[in-house]
């Protein structure tokens, strides 16, 4: 396999992002969750017009991870007011690291994360956080090897079940 590629996502790939959104959050939950559940969160979290909103937001950034031109995975980071949770001045939020099932292991998530950590360094942050369903082990499992510890817990809303995020920080610098 030819290494992926990181590429800025613009307005002009809106329906590549929702489409590359829909199957991997489809992929990574749809078994867990009741179908229902899984409809309304897909069309509320991934309609055009939001996404549209999140694009044109400067505090949030999309990035495609690109292997022989197909999009196979994507990364949303917040800094400021974008973030969902914080709002530390000087934090990065990862909200969202997918990539097709058929590339885990492929070392794709990691060029994401490396990628996440690359801007939160230019833009100064003292420490990047990200929210991982308790019941995702290789996710959680993965941010470890990465060095995020645990810090909190939240509650995500998917359609009418409320289920716990552990919230996970890797500190940056030390003030």
């Amino acid at each position: 396999m030819n290494s992926a590629e990181i590429i800025a996502v613009t307005l002009n790939d809106l329906s590549v992002l929702q489409k590359i959104g829909i199957e991997t959050f489809y992929e990574s939950f749809s078994s867990g969750n009741t179908e229902e559940n899984m409809t309304q969160y897909l069309a509320e979290a991934y309609s055009l017009e939001k996404l549209t909103d999140e694009l044109n937001n400067p505090n949030s950034s999309f990035y495609f991870a690109v292997v022989n031109d197909k999009i196979i995975g994507y990364l949303k980071i917040n800094f400021g007011d974008s973030q969902t949770e914080l709002k530390h001045e000087n934090a990065l939020e990862i909200e969202r690291i997918y990539v097709l099932n058929e590339y885990h292991g492929k070392n794709i998530g990691q060029l994401l994360i490396e990628k996440a950590m690359e801007l939160a360094i230019q833009k100064k942050a003292d420490y990047v956080w990200l929210g991982v369903w308790e019941e995702n082990p290789r996710a959680i499992s993965f941010y470890k090897k990465n060095g995020f510890v645990e810090f909190d817990k939240h509650i995500f809303k998917l359609g009418d079940d409320e289920q716990t995020d552990i919230m996970m920080k890797l500190q940056l610098k030390t003030n």
